[in-house]
């Protein structure tokens, strides 16, 4: 029965073959151990002198890492193995043998390891980063659905910025100039008045000179964007989801959390409701922490934020932060005209800041104005006035960044290891 490492729980007992790569092995004179993965999975393979050929056990010790084979073998159940089960190897048919391969059993350098991303993607803690990566967007899918959010696809190729054209990737488009889109936010609004509740899953794209284990150039991002729904109601629906999708890795996730050696206590504390504080508090907060370079109207850098979370065992919610230090579009809070109804998610253990949301100005004279203050090209942003022209309601809407979720959940240091193929400031390569 041809089956993978994922499936051979059903077959105890039963003899199997399963197409694999060695990813590592060891012998002694009478047995050896063969680390066998094929993408869904590692199992161990264990081929006994006495009981096989002696040309099947030559080939046994003999095999290089990264060799491809087919393997048979008898699952058999096994209690000290991560996935529970080993395979009595029979046979080994190899399809071609690795020669030299370069990332051996031993310690390497970070560029080192960037600059063979392509193979370094097979070992068995990135294999286990990228399932988590997986299970973070399966059930990202899933969440939206179940609420009752449509999937909106918005440009790539952008005529105007969202936040402005300081850090964005410029292009040629025909005659015209364009941008790699920052975010698709506005266009999401554009979608939320035609379909009520939606969010958007896709690459953006930042020229913002970083070197922080925080950062990347390209990212992908997950923005809902929801029409009727206030400030408040935009919190809540930000840590269900989040508690979502942690308790969906918690679940779904066992043997990839154990690989990564995450403490897990500290993901199964993740549950809404969230803490709150606002930025007036998380100001007051860092000053009487000795943050005394920090002052009112000043944004937080990654050491207020880290400060900030570690007093919290949750990720929390800074709201209300001064108008002057956030996008245009963000509507004022009522009371208090210097801030606006936004919150930035802060992660705990030092991942920073996972989400940014608002809600939006839905007054049109008052969008305009902020267009212009701004100094933004009033034509370029006609088409998102006119959301406020023809039947414009309250809505808001929130991004959450990808790689840093997937870092935090993952418990990996940095944001390089949470995407396939990273692209930082000093890499386009591989």
């Amino acid at each position: 029965m041809k089956t993978t490492i994922s499936q051979v729980h059903k077959y105890v007992d039963q003899e199997v073959k399963i197409g694999a790569w060695i990813a590592n092995k060891r012998s002694s004179g009478k047995i050896a151990f063969l680390q066998l993965r094929d993408g869904t999975g590692f199992i161990q393979g264990v081929v006994v002198k006495e009981d096989v050929a002696e040309e099947l056990f030559q080939t046994a010790k003999s095999i290089t890492q990264e060799s491809s084979v087919y393997v048979t073998g008898v699952v058999q159940k096994d209690e000290r193995s991560p996935l529970g089960y080993e395979l009595l190897v029979k046979g080994i048919e190899v399809l071609h043998q690795s020669v030299d391969y370069p990332i051996t059993p031993k310690e390497h350098g970070t560029e080192f390891l960037m600059d063979h991303r392509h193979l370094w993607l097979r070992s068995r803690r990135q294999h286990a980063v990228m399932k988590i990566r997986n299970e973070i967007i399966r059930a990202t899918y899933e969440f939206f659905n179940e609420q009752g959010f449509a999937k909106v696809d918005p440009p790539i190729l952008t005529g105007s910025a969202p936040e402005g054209t300081t850090e964005l990737f410029a292009t040629k488009y025909f005659d015209e100039d364009a941008f790699l889109s920052q975010s698709g936010q506005l266009y999401m609004e554009a979608s939320a008045m035609a379909l009520g509740k939606v969010f958007s899953f896709g690459p953006t794209f930042r020229a913002e000179k970083s070197k922080t284990r925080r950062h990347l150039i390209e990212f992908w991002m997950i923005e809902p964007e929801m029409a009727f729904v206030e400030f408040e109601e935009n919190l809540e629906v930000q840590e269900q989801y989040v508690s979502y999708i942690v308790q969906s890795v918690l679940k779904n996730c066992t043997i990839e959390l154990k690989t990564l050696g995450r403490d897990t206590s500290k993901l199964e504390n993740i549950k809404a409701p969230f803490p709150r504080i606002s930025y007036d508090d998380a100001i007051k907060f860092l000053n009487e922490k000795g943050f005394d370079d920090i002052k009112w109207g000043d944004d937080f850098g990654a050491p207020h934020e880290t400060a900030i979370a570690e007093h919290y065992e949750k990720p929390v919610f800074i709201t209300k932060y001064p108008t002057s230090l956030k996008p245009f579009y963000m509507q004022p809070d009522a009371e208090r005209e210097e801030v606006v109804l936004c919150a930035d998610l802060i992660a705990p253990e030092g991942y920073g800041e996972i989400i940014g949301g608002s809600e939006r100005i839905h007054d049109y004279d008052l969008l305009k104005q902020r267009i212009e203050e701004h100094k933004l090209p009033l034509e370029s942003y006609q088409w998102y006035l006119d959301l406020r022209k023809y039947g414009s309601v309250p809505h808001s809407g929130f991004g959450l960044g990808l790689e840093r979720t997937v870092a935090w959940i993952s418990g990996v240091e940095h944001v390089r290891e949470s995407i396939p193929f990273p692209r930082l400031l000093n890499r386009l390569y591989p």
